[in-house]
């Protein structure tokens, strides 16, 4: 099975300031002559020469607690304790050890590293390529993208630039210096493989795939394009052995600079937040909100916050902030993130079928701002079922709120049952979830649900868009619409 690892490489990234950057601009030489043509290699010979001495590698050391440990010629230790004279040994304090990579950013001696390869550690030590050895300070993390900044006493050292990550192609050539299984100086080529991948490491997920050999030592290293500007972080591979197979992951400079420059003025990264659920715009629901295709991310539930004061609704799509595309829910997380604390914000939203440009104010993000509902199991009481998409549904009464526990500012319908392998089933709509709307209409009985099903079967849909309620937050669903089976208001069981 592959296993997402990350791989043991620490690299320190900060601000370029007064010293010339380090940069590769000598021409390439053909080294392939095939019958007919002259095909150009690249030779990564004068890059490394100019980048290698600002990429160093960091160890840091970690104490671990004493503890208490049988000893292993005591086979009864385990089931009797100590009458058989066999007390355990204590073990006192020890030191763990881990090498990774990291790159100097300004001539004034800020590194830039992976998060992971400093966390816990009591001491940081950096070294140079040519074996010199400083302590560093930590200035600050952010583990949300898995970055932390160094600093060594300096000046004058060596250092290289960030690059534009957003203007590498899928092809381009990138190379990889880092301090794999604790050999420093070891440099790696290959190829951009891909852009924009998410390996589920957390909600920014923006990386850089690449063929390039990266292995456990090379986190926190810089992935360099061939003018020598540092434009990714490389932090993760994908392997079954923990050795590279070419599936290397690095994050872009997009996302690094900005937190770079918070972890250097502030110490710690603000994000913005706008106050919004949303979710992904597929074709079904592109089909039921009248999209011409679909995009953009939709506003699934609102919390108390930003969006909702600014009047931003339920049901409106997102397609830009501050004129930027926001292609799927994925981009608008990382836009709003991003964003100014504190400033404005121009969102632009789809609303029945029109463009509409809101000026939303933004605040800082925090932890845990809503907590789902419980729900509490109980029997049925006595339902109405909508047979062609096999949902069984009542009214909302308050034994019904208690039994499933939602909360009383939630209207709608509820759903007690759903037919295994039925269009409602597929959809994504389980016992305990409360029809909000359909049509963007509200619904406050089962008839009021068949209504709005039948209203979109006669105009010919394949869906209805359905605002629902489920573990204590919104979504939007499309409901598919069965072709050949009627429906009448009140169908019951």
């Amino acid at each position: 099975m592959l296993l997402l690892k990350k791989t043991f490489t620490a690299s320190l990234l900060a601000l370029a300031v007064t010293a010339t950057p380090l940069t590769y601009a000598k021409e390439n030489e053909p080294i392939v002559q095939p019958i007919g043509q002259t095909v150009h290699m690249p030779s990564f010979a004068d890059l490394v020469e100019n980048v290698m001495p600002a990429v160093v590698n960091i160890s840091t050391t970690q104490v671990i607690e004493g503890r208490r440990q049988l000893p292993d010629f005591s086979p009864f230790e385990e089931f009797f304790g100590e009458r058989f004279g066999f007390p355990p040994i204590e073990q006192g304090p020890r030191e763990a050890q881990a090498l990774g990579s990291g790159f100097i950013i300004s001539a004034d001696g800020y590194i830039v590293t992976n998060n992971h390869v400093i966390e816990g550690a009591d001491e940081i030590t950096v070294i140079t390529q040519d074996s010199k050895e400083m302590k560093a300070k930590l200035i600050g993390t952010d583990p949300q993208t898995d970055i932390a900044v160094l600093k060594v006493k300096g000046k004058d050292l060596p250092f290289v630039n960030f690059g534009d990550s957003e203007n590498t192609r899928v092809g381009d050539w990138v190379v990889a210096i880092g301090n794999p299984f604790g050999f420093g100086g070891t440099v790696t080529k290959g190829i951009i493989s891909a852009r924009g991948r998410d390996i589920g490491s957390g909600p920014y997920d923006d990386y850089i795939q690449t063929d390039a050999p990266i292995n456990r030592g090379n986190s926190g290293g810089p992935l360099f394009n061939l003018k020598g500007e540092v434009i990714g972080v490389n932090t993760a591979i994908i392997s079954p052995t923990g050795g590279s197979i070419g599936i290397g992951f690095a994050i872009p400079t997009l996302v690094v600079k900005d937190i770079v420059n918070q972890l250097q003025n502030e110490g710690a990264v603000k994000r913005a937040w706008l106050g919004v659920q949303i979710q992904e715009v597929d074709e079904a629901l592109a089909e039921s909100l009248g999209l011409k295709k679909a995009q953009g991310a939709l506003v699934a539930d609102l919390i108390e916050g930003p969006a909702e004061a600014a009047g931003i609704q339920q049901g409106d799509v997102i397609i830009k902030i501050n004129g930027q595309e926001v292609a799927d829910s994925r981009k608008l997380t990382r836009l709003v993130a991003a964003a100014p604390v504190g400033k404005v914000a121009i969102i632009t939203v789809i609303r029945d079928g029109k463009e509409k440009d809101i000026k939303v104010k933004l605040t800082e993000r925090e932890d845990n701002m809503t907590s789902p509902s419980q729900k509490v199991e109980g029997k049925d009481d006595s339902e109405a079922l909508l047979d062609s998409t096999g949902l069984t549904i009542q009214e909302l009464t308050n034994e019904a709120r208690n039994r499933y526990g939602i909360a009383r500012n939630i209207e709608g319908v509820l759903v007690t049952k759903v037919k295994p392998l039925s269009a409602s089933s597929k959809a994504g709509i389980i016992p305990g979830t409360v029809i909000v709307e359909m049509n963007k209409m509200p619904v406050k009985t089962p008839s009021d649900v068949a209504e709005q099903y039948l209203i979109a079967k006669e105009k010919g849909k394949d869906s209805v868009l359905t605002l629902v309620h489920q573990a204590g937050s919104g979504r939007y669903l499309a409901l598919p619409i069965a072709k050949d089976e009627a429906v009448t208001k009140d169908n019951k069981e």
